[in-house]
């Protein structure tokens, strides 16, 4: 299972389709990103690539963790999202990105 790589120009619903198929196929998913704005586009796919899932009742776990890579000889550091699929029914209640909400529960800052 190749990395799938989000850049900042990166089209959120594109990388959402890559995911949902490799999610679909493998169960699970990785997605690098270098920089705020790919951070942001890879945020906005794996909240889309829900959505893409919902028909086939799975919904995702997301674990963020950090990288070193060398980029061009230089190191960079990568924000990498491990995607786990999960049965839709051991989701938290929170709302799915059609628009429709269940309920939530407050959490207390801390």
């Amino acid at each position: 299972m190749d990395t799938i790589k989000v850049s900042a120009k990166s089209r959120s619903t594109a990388v959402a389709g890559a995911i949902a198929g490799v999610i679909r196929e493998y169960r699970q998913a990785q997605v690098q990103a270098i920089g705020a704005g790919a951070v942001n586009q890879a945020i906005k796919a794996i909240a889309i690539a829900r959505s893409y899932l919902q028909q086939d009742q799975l919904d995702l776990a997301v674990v963020p963790t950090f990288a070193e890579v060398d980029i061009n000889g230089e190191e960079r550091t990568a924000v990498r999202l491990y995607i786990e699929s999960r049965p839709s029914e051991e989701s938290p209640n929170v709302p799915h990105s059609n628009g429709h909400h269940v309920d939530t529960v407050a959490l207390e800052a801390v």
